[in-house]
């Protein structure tokens, strides 16, 4: 008799939910996070593939076909929760056969023939006409405006061109999450923040540097304004964003810091008319062909708690072609240079630097009553980031697993098609359920978070979809064999590109320790 069915699923996700609760509490009873990192980090994964666990159960009741890449995710998830509990549960109290009950269950989802069979089941999105109106869109100008570029800009490191930039602004894609009132199309329902979530998959899938991350930068200093900006800063700052007229770069990490935004350095004096920018900031993407610079400074140097005297300044420079840029104003320096990365290009990530740069006392996001609030501003910005991240994420993988299956039937190996083996149908399988089940969990927190909720979930679909981006991107290129390893194949950048999602909008260990790991056993 067979353990596949959706009331076994839900008895084995129980069980799971149950588990990761305990180990909560075990964390909770043994004191300093910091002194057990480890286990920290692995509960917040297993914490949020169980989140993850509990979508894929509701996205299973849709059909035969969901409910088949339900079973598969939530078998492989709980097999690794196993081998946790198997080899670690005794250290936080938990029985290490706690989940042989389901062991019925896991063997069968798992087992290779179930896994082989959804080689080729992309499953429903589950989204209505109107959102697959958004990513048909969405999807159709991604290969009419972006593909035909990302190689080229991929090899040469080269600029974005000006007619992708200008082509995303026309189709209102800087403008997502702005208010309409301010020149955006956002209506202030869940519609907004899911239009984001399937825009930023669609435009991913054709270039992660040069396609999804343009609209994340904008995304997140207008979160930032709409959140404590002055009623004239939303009026100056907003339509500029949603037009594209203003390009935006993030300039918050510093290169001794890292993820500490607590301990950053770069300082604004105050003088008369405005304040006074020093120090460097690092990582800072799209930085030259931006022209306002979203810069978290420290306004008071004074304050125990680091954090609470962080502000946010505007910073308008000129828009830059190329990898270096220096602007002397007034006795004022800025000056930046682009740092070669292994993927992730087109945009270009900058170390900046400033010295006594003016920037005016309009700029400072909140005026007077922003002053230190930048750390809480720079926050609500960040976590619809990492939203946007995990979409980055599925679109990166959604392309990945269609170019290994192209591959796979075309190429041929001891007198069969790769596709026919067992052993690349459990790869393309495994890939389709990830997949599905990421793209289901990020449409949940956009729901979430239309609500005014979701900034744990945020960071738990960050963590989980990133990580899975790296398995998914790597078995493509493996599947590929020799040629994924070439550049003229895209799996080879699709690979690369997918590395750098566990380290930006939060490193994967600051996220884990920091955020998701300290809020669940608050």
């Amino acid at each position: 008799m067979t353990s596949l069915t959706l009331d076994n699923a839900h008895q084995v996700v129980t069980a799971a939910s149950t588990i990761v609760d305990q180990l909560i509490n075990a964390a909770r009873v043994a004191g300093d996070p910091d002194a057990n990192q480890s286990r920290i980090y692995a509960l917040a994964h297993a914490a949020s593939a169980t989140q993850m666990a509990e979508t894929a159960l509701a996205y299973a009741e849709r059909g035969p076909d969901e409910e088949h890449l339900a079973h598969i995710f939530i078998g492989r998830f709980v097999a690794e929760l196993a081998a946790t509990i198997w080899t670690r549960g005794s250290d936080w109290g938990i029985a290490v056969d706690a989940l042989d009950p389901h062991r019925s269950y896991v063997s069968q989802a798992t087992a290779p023939h179930v896994v082989a069979a959804a080689a080729d089941l992309a499953g429903s999105t589950g989204i209505g006409d109107d959102l697959e109106m958004v990513a048909t869109t969405f999807r159709q100008f991604a290969a009419d405006k972006i593909a035909p570029h990302a190689e080229q800009i991929h090899r040469h490191d080269l600029d974005i061109p000006q007619s992708i930039i200008d082509a995303v602004a026309e189709l209102g894609c800087f403008g997502l999450s702005i208010p309409t009132e301010f020149g955006g199309s956002a209506n202030g329902d869940a519609n907004d923040y899911m239009a984001m979530v399937i825009a930023t998959e669609e435009l991913s899938a054709a270039s992660l540097g040069a396609g999804g991350s343009l609209i994340t930068r904008p995304e997140i200093l207008a979160r930032a304004i709409e959140a404590g900006g002055t009623d004239l800063q939303k009026r100056t700052w907003l339509p500029s964003i949603a037009s594209g007229s203003t390009l935006c770069a993030v300039a918050v990490t510093e290169p001794d810091h890292g993820s500490d935004v607590a301990g950053l350095k770069v300082s604004a004096t105050p003088i008369e008319g405005g304040w006074l920018l020093n120090g460097t900031k690092t990582w800072c993407t799209f930085a030259g062909r931006a022209n306002a610079l979203m810069v978290l400074a420290r306004t008071n140097p004074d304050l125990t708690a680091k954090h609470r005297g962080l502000s946010i300044l505007i910073v308008d420079k000129p828009s830059d072609d190329g990898h270096e840029f220096r602007h002397e104003v007034d006795g004022g320096v800025l000056e930046g240079r682009a740092i070669p990365t292994l993927g992730y290009r087109g945009m270009h990530s900058f170390e900046v630097s400033f010295t006594d740069w003016f920037v005016p006392s309009s700029h400072l996001i909140g005026g007077d009553d922003g002053i230190g609030r930048g750390f809480y501003l720079q926050m609500a910005g960040f976590e619809n980031g990492r939203l946007q991240t995990a979409a980055r994420a599925v679109g990166v993988m959604q392309r990945a697993w269609e170019l290994a299956r192209e591959y796979a039937a075309d190429r041929t190996v001891f007198g069969a098609p790769v596709a026919d083996y067992q052993l690349t149908q459990v790869k393309l399988g495994t890939m389709a359920s990830m997949i599905q089940m990421s793209r289901q969990f990020s449409y949940a927190v956009a729901q979430k978070m239309a609500s005014g909720d979701g900034a744990l979930e945020a960071a738990m679909a960050k963590a989980y979809v990133c990580k899975a981006a790296e398995w998914v991107t790597r078995e493509s290129l493996q599947i590929h064999g020799g040629m994924g390893y070439a550049e003229e194949y895209e799996i080879s950048r699709l690979f690369v590109d997918a590395r750098v999602l566990s380290i930006f909008e939060g490193a994967d260990e600051t996220l884990c320790l920091k955020l998701i790991g300290r809020r669940l056993i608050a």
